[in-house]
């Protein structure tokens, strides 16, 4: 049975932020916790690499955090919990109950047939894509609402990326499915 577009949708990556206190000392940090990465000459802040959830902290000395690599909300939240574990074991003050905010969920998804990128460029609306197939091999096709970026390529395969919450990815799949449609081109 064939797997309709919008079902086909899997995370990537998700990328969140969090302050998690006022400073932190990150040459003291880096050489405190075991296997973390600190050189300021290439990067600003200290990476802490977990491995289950696997995900990047970034940590910097303002006490802001980035974490990357997750693949749900869910582990989000865990990785920012381990990470707070981890700071408290170097007795700096962290709040029991951590909040962050979601600054990106890149999403693939799988049109399940090949398309044509030049009809589409020809059909969609013009300021709303790129196209140049010598500088990159897929379309680009920024939407407004959800206010999101699509690549699409050739194979079907699509990349959403921008979104703020999973259901961004999923309207915007409808979304062009029902443009390429509207187009005769699916």
């Amino acid at each position: 049975m064939k797997v309709r577009p919008e079902d086909s949708l899997k995370i990537e990556n998700i990328v969140a932020s969090a302050k998690v206190t006022d400073y932190l000392d990150l040459p003291v940090l880096a050489s405190n916790i075991k296997d973390a990465e600190y050189n300021k000459k290439r990067f600003p802040g200290v990476v802490l690499r977990m491995q289950d959830p696997k995900i990047a902290a970034l940590v910097f000395g303002s006490g802001k955090v980035v974490l990357t690599g997750a693949k749900s909300i869910d582990n989000v939240g865990k990785g920012l919990n381990i990470l707070g574990g981890l700071l408290r074991k170097q007795g700096i003050d962290i709040p029991k109950k951590l909040d962050f905010k979601i600054q990106n969920i890149v999403t693939s998804a799988d049109l399940g047939t090949a398309i044509n990128l030049n009809k589409i460029a020809v059909g969609f609306n013009l300021d709303k894509i790129e196209y140049e197939p010598e500088q990159f091999p897929g379309l680009v096709y920024r939407l407004d609402n959800p206010k999101v970026v699509v690549l699409l390529f050739g194979s079907g395969k699509l990349i959403i990326t921008g979104g703020k919450v999973p259901e961004d990815a999923k309207k915007a799949v409808i979304k062009i499915l029902s443009d390429l449609r509207s187009l005769g081109l699916m």
